[in-house]
């Protein structure tokens, strides 16, 4: 089974949208999440360090510069959406991810904080 950290940097990015409002409250994140495609484009243009940056998880087995190294995706390459975070919140949840559905649920208070 893979082990999961919670990915220090993703979090640090995710609340610097948040403080910055480039975010989106309201989206389907199923519609929203990007695609194979657009990964892959973006990790041609901005390398692995930033990529890894819009995941909230990291498995530690994996290779560093592998996909497959990065878990739980908040954001678009552009802006966080609040779906996002629910989203990974849930799925963390779910399989018992706990540190992940922590940061997950702390950077949702922090955009609802910055709302208010």
């Amino acid at each position: 089974m893979s082990k999961y950290q919670v990915n220090d940097a993703a979090v640090e990015k995710a609340r610097s949208l948040i403080d910055a409002n480039h975010y989106v409250l309201n989206s389907d994140w199923s519609e929203s999440q990007p695609s194979s495609e657009s990964q892959n484009e973006h990790l041609k243009k901005l390398g692995w360090e930033d990529y890894g940056k819009w995941f909230l998880a990291i498995d530690t087995e994996s290779g560093e510069e592998t996909k497959g190294r990065f878990h739980f995706e908040y954001g678009d390459f552009n802006r966080l959406h609040r779906s996002g975070l629910i989203a990974a919140k849930q799925r963390a949840a779910q399989n018992d991810h706990t540190e992940i559905q922590h940061a997950a649920d702390r950077l949702l208070e922090h955009l609802d904080s910055v709302r208010a």
